[in-house]
């Protein structure tokens, strides 16, 4: 099992038995910089248990949840709880004098109307939180209290989306159609996620209803047509989104603007127009982009591709975390 070096930052993961905490275990017990102190699972009446699939990684065992232990132990806490369960401690936890990245919705959305209806638990919102789409907000993760890391849709989407609207070459309309592996559903079971429901289908779920709708269209300030389709995977996510250019546009101003965006983000790759595949990116940190335009027409299609579990969730998670404390982004995920 890897050893911390002294001068390691103490950590905390609070659910560390779900899919994204389990995967925060993993990174974390080998991150250079970090001694991962203790591991909770969500609930303060679970037992005590080992992660088996991580032995020799990690060989602690994950203890019921405590809020005293978490600010004892840890100077940066580590929340891959329910969203309700983080609504309620994400701002103690801040209160204490503790860091805080937080995977889950409750502190995302900025409009108290938004997260009134999306995340109702969220009552109190601690001052400077700050969305933590690494590619986008480096300089105030640096100095973050508490970072709400992005949904896994949503940076997907957000990660091909923004570059082009900030260079003004998006007109009308944009659609987002949204495929995802089980695991971006959570542990927890359901008729949804049940082996003879998803075996040999693939199906549409939240149709103008998604919450990470909510979530896109704060960040990109326009609206979107997202439609999130669960497909037979246990892990990935590949957004495939439809958008008409601004007259006169060309493919190669589309390229410009994400070579221009991306020129020091270390885990967005840009493939043109070789599409990407979730096979390329699955159990990485990295979000691939490619795309198509159709000149005559001023059509753009766009193709981003990561694994909701890592760039989607744990691995974004830890690019915080470096950025957080001034190391090299890539430590730990690479």
């Amino acid at each position: 099992m890897p050893v911390a070096s002294p001068s390691a930052t103490a950590v905390a993961i609070a659910g560390a038995t779900g899919y994204a905490g389990q995967e925060l275990v993993r990174l974390l017990a080998r991150h250079p910089a970090a001694k991962l102190a203790v591991a909770m699972s969500s609930g303060a009446a679970s037992a005590s248990r080992p992660l088996p699939a991580l032995a020799r990684i990690w060989d602690g065992a994950v203890v019921p949840f405590d809020l005293d232990r978490l600010c004892g132990e840890a100077s940066v806490v580590f929340l891959a709880l329910p969203e309700n369960a983080a609504a309620d401690v994400g701002a103690q936890l801040v209160g204490r004098g503790a860091r805080v990245i937080d995977l889950s919705g409750a502190f995302r959305l900025r409009d108290a109307a938004q997260r009134a209806r999306f995340y109702p638990a969220t009552v109190d919102v601690p001052q400077g939180v700050v969305y933590g789409l690494p590619e986008r907000h480096r300089e105030q993760i640096r100095g973050a209290r508490l970072v709400s890391c992005p949904g896994c849709y949503p940076t997907a989407a957000l990660l091909a989306l923004e570059p082009l609207t900030d260079a003004g070459l998006l007109h009308g309309s944009v659609i987002i159609d949204a495929k995802s592996g089980i695991s971006g559903a959570g542990k927890a079971a359901s008729d949804r996620t049940h082996f003879s429901e998803n075996h040999g289908s693939v199906a549409a779920y939240g149709v103008f209803s998604h919450r990470h709708t909510a979530e896109i269209e704060q960040e990109i300030a326009m609206p979107v047509t997202f439609v999130p389709h669960l497909v037979p995977l246990d892990r990935g996510i590949l957004a495939t989104i439809y958008a008409s250019l601004r007259p006169g546009t060309t493919g190669a101003d589309v390229g410009r603007a994400f070579e221009s965006a991306y020129a020091g983000s270390p885990f967005v790759r840009l493939t043109g127009d070789a599409l990407p595949e979730i096979k390329h990116v699955a159990h990485t940190n990295f979000c691939d982009l490619g795309w198509k335009v159709d000149e005559p027409t001023g059509r753009l299609v766009v193709v981003s591709c990561l694994d909701n579990l890592l760039k989607g969730a744990a691995g974004q998670a830890v690019q915080v975390f470096n950025l957080a404390l001034g190391l090299d982004e890539r430590s730990g995920l690479l």
